[in-house]
């Protein structure tokens, strides 16, 4: 590890300093963790920035269609990001499957979330009669609120920290390491994250619904969504450590898991970008000729 780091490290904020703990509220029997406020949190906003959304022309489904998505959705979130986890950093779990259902130990994969929530808002769209890509690209603009809580959450549990380095807003986690070896000081990659994935993204996504007729244009919300986010998270693993399961291995040292799993999603971002004008669509009003779009 260099000295220089360790040297460094002296002069930077510790993070026992800002008074952070991962516990909300302790309620003897039972602690509500601020990374289970996070999801709520998000979800809840998410909701009520969905509702905004739909009340515009030419909105893919209706109040109650989305009082059911919320629950589609939170569900797909879960399963998805549980499993998720387990299939991509922690395979060996499905050998001992009562840990598949101990989410408060942590263990969530967004891209897994990801999954879980299409498939949810796949499953709704057909019960329904709805158009599902539609309905993906009003979602995609409502999970930047997830994403911001999310690694909110993330930072102050002191977990998934950045690589050592010597930039005056650097941060000690702890004070050793695993190995004894004082700890250096690090990005604070999680407020990285926060501040890409959830608010730069909101608002790229802001400008296109409500700026553009990029909501006429199944896909392309949802496009940006996964380009955006894939670019993004594949900036930010340059600052962050690897996987701890993954020491010393090529997904350490040459490429982390996170970013070859950003991969398919800047692809497929793209495609949806790219493909989207031709499947553009006209929204007829109740009353009148004229098209919305």
């Amino acid at each position: 590890m260099p000295t220089d780091f360790l040297a460094a490290a002296a002069g930077h904020i510790r993070f026992q300093d800002l008074g952070l703990n991962p516990v909300a509220l302790s309620l003897g029997f039972f602690d509500i963790k601020w990374y289970s406020l996070a999801y709520i949190t998000g979800i809840l906003i998410g909701w009520w920035y969905l509702l905004k959304l739909l009340a515009q022309p030419g909105a893919p489904m209706g109040r109650r269609h989305a009082d059911d998505l919320v629950f589609y959705a939170t569900l797909g979130i879960i399963l998805g990001g549980r499993l998720g986890y387990v299939l991509f950093y922690a395979p060996d779990m499905f050998l001992k499957p009562l840990r598949l259902i101990q989410l408060w130990e942590g263990g969530m994969s967004f891209h897994g979330g990801v999954i879980g929530t299409t498939i949810a808002i796949i499953l709704l769209a057909r019960r329904q009669g709805l158009n599902w890509l539609r309905i993906h690209d009003y979602v995609a603009c409502c999970a930047p609120f997830g994403l911001f809580f999310g690694r909110l959450a993330n930072f102050v549990n002191g977990e998934l920290w950045g690589k050592p380095t010597d930039v005056p807003w650097a941060i000690v986690f702890h004070n050793t390491v695993p190995t004894g070896v004082p700890e250096p000081a690090r990005h604070p990659s999680q407020l990285y994250e926060a501040g890409l994935e959830g608010l730069l993204l909101f608002a790229v996504l802001w400008f296109f619904f409500w700026r553009t007729n990029s909501r006429y244009q199944p896909g392309k919300l949802v496009g940006i969504f996964l380009l955006g986010y894939g670019l993004c998270r594949f900036f930010v693993e340059f600052f962050r450590e690897p996987d701890q399961q993954f020491a010393g291995t090529f997904l350490a040292n040459t490429i982390h898991m996170g970013q070859i799993l950003c991969l398919p999603m800047i692809a497929g971002g793209i495609y949806l970008i790219a493909t989207a004008k031709g499947r553009r669509q006209r929204v007829e009003p109740i009353a009148g000729s004229e098209s919305v779009a």
